[in-house]
């Protein structure tokens, strides 16, 4: 017996000729009243009317998620800056190895996209709604065996990162509530990319600026002791990160409870459904080493950078936390691209779809290459704000310099691999990434930075490469189109 997903798709006719009055009557709204529906949650359906309005629509609120995502990462560090180069050096650290746990939350993210997305382009809200019930079951076991073992573990991974005694000493208690918190993160992470798959990305948009808003408000006031709040250094802004974080998901899980979405889990029964979580499973697997081997590079180069002590730590840190401002918004356009290419598989539109990824590609390409010529133009007085250490400064510069050239190809690297996902492919961009990430990037920062003595620069230098290396092949294997055929 058969769903009937693996069967050919159905002959689509050509719609009728459209009288001149139903065109006027139905005329595309403006640029600014797109953006205004965008805003509010437009209710279109992406499998019709033009591309480039789809791409805005979903693209508005998913960049200024990620635009707000990006204004934490930097005030966050901005203030940990206060306390000195080990609490900084601190929160690089734990975050390298976050970045493992938050390819759980992507590979989560994956699949819960590419079947929602499907499942809505098919028009079949009840399928919809059985994916995203798995996706939250799947989701909130991971995230109870995530954060046991970080809470747990914390001062050994330190340890094995290759902490100092002194960024031991001020950093542990920053470790155990970030790791032990990290199931908030992925739960949040899973829950909007079920709503961005769907089409609902204004929820998701709200529902991380309420989790962000709570942090960023509450991480100074923990931080230093503001008012009544007890001052607990660079653990208050572990502990601000998860109250916030926690609180935008009770709203999540409230909102996709309730009737009217696009996707609901209203009255769905709280039980393994062995199909759809099969297929969540064998997705979100994909995604999760995809994601893991491209965020252990992140891992793996905080490594090589630790071998030259603190300071190279701390500006390093601080580097990428800014590189990571310029890169979430460009992320939340490529969140854009997997969406409709999902939901145009599901209407048996792949042309639509692969039109809607070269769009946003441009798009994304002339954002991020315009933040890239201001970070090399501009990047000691950047670096400058959140720290007043000159060998801190040197350094963040360096790696903000170096890795921002490489911006204008990673923007379209984004794009074409989160399509690859978006439509369900999620094996291909693994391969991609072990190829880019491992054999290529690994051992060519440590060849530039330890066996050519170059330091530091060697590493960024290695970055910006593996940027531009992954534009270019992800374009050949996504212009040969066997991502079209992929059925979830």
């Amino acid at each position: 017996m058969t769903d009937g997903r693996d069967s050919d798709p159905p002959t689509v006719t050509a719609p009728p000729e459209i009288s001149a009055p139903e065109v006027a009557a139905t005329a595309v709204p403006g640029f600014w009243a797109s953006v205004a529906e965008a805003l509010r949650g437009s209710r279109q359906d992406f499998t019709e009317g033009s591309v480039a309005r789809a791409v805005l629509l979903l693209a508005v609120p998913m960049v200024l998620e990620m635009a707000l995502e990006s204004v934490f990462a930097v005030t966050d560090v901005f203030f940990v800056g206060r306390l000195g180069a080990d609490a900084v050096a601190t929160v690089g650290l734990t975050e390298s190895v976050l970045a493992l746990m938050y390819a759980a939350a992507a590979g989560l993210a994956v699949g819960a996209t590419a079947l929602v997305a499907r499942r809505v382009g098919e028009h079949d809200r009840a399928g919809a709604g059985d994916a995203a019930m798995q996706a939250v079951l799947l989701g909130g076991l991971a995230a109870l065996a995530l954060g046991t073992l970080g809470a747990l573990g914390a001062p050994r991974i330190l340890r094995l990162m290759g902490a100092p005694a002194s960024v031991l000493a001020t950093g542990t208690g920053y470790a155990r509530i970030m790791l032990g918190g990290s199931g908030t993160v992925l739960l949040l992470f899973l829950l909007n990319a079920i709503f961005r798959g769907a089409g609902d990305a204004a929820i998701a948009m709200r529902v991380l600026w309420l989790a962000n808003s709570i942090n960023i408000l509450l991480g100074p006031c923990l931080i230093f002791g503001l008012g009544p709040f007890p001052r607990l250094g660079v653990a208050g802004a572990a502990l601000a990160t998860t109250i916030g974080r926690g609180t935008g998901v009770a709203v999540a899980l409230a909102t996709l409870a309730r009737r009217g979405g696009r996707v609901s889990i209203r009255h769905r029964r709280v039980a393994i459904a062995p199909s759809v979580m099969g297929r969540m499973v064998r997705l979100s697997f994909a995604g999760a080493l995809q994601a893991l081997i491209g965020t252990a590079s992140w891992v793996g180069c905080m490594r090589i950078a630790a071998t030259f002590g603190a300071e190279v730590l701390a500006g390093y840190t601080i580097g990428m936390r800014i590189i990571v401002f310029a890169i979430l918004p460009s992320w939340g356009l490529s969140n854009a691209a997997a969406t409709l290419v999902g939901q145009a598989l599901g209407a048996s539109r792949p042309e639509r779809g692969e039109r809607a990824v070269w769009l946003t590609g441009f798009y994304d390409c002339c954002v991020l290459g315009a933040l890239g010529v201001m970070f090399v133009l501009a990047a000691h007085p950047i670096v400058g704000v959140f720290s007043s250490d000159p060998a801190v400064v040197q350094v963040g510069a360096n790696c903000l310099r170096i890795i921002a050239a490489g911006f204008p190809f990673y923007a379209y690297g984004m794009v074409v691999t989160n399509a690859f996902n978006g439509a369900g492919d999620t094996w291909t961009p693994t391969v991609i990434n072990l190829f880019i990430f491992w054999v290529w990037e690994i051992p060519l920062a440590y060849a530039l930075a330890i066996t050519a003595g170059i330091g530091p620069r060697g590493i960024f230098t290695a970055i910006a490469v593996a940027f531009s290396t992954l534009a270019v092949v992800s374009a050949l294997l996504f212009r040969r189109g066997r991502w079209k055929r992929v059925r979830v």
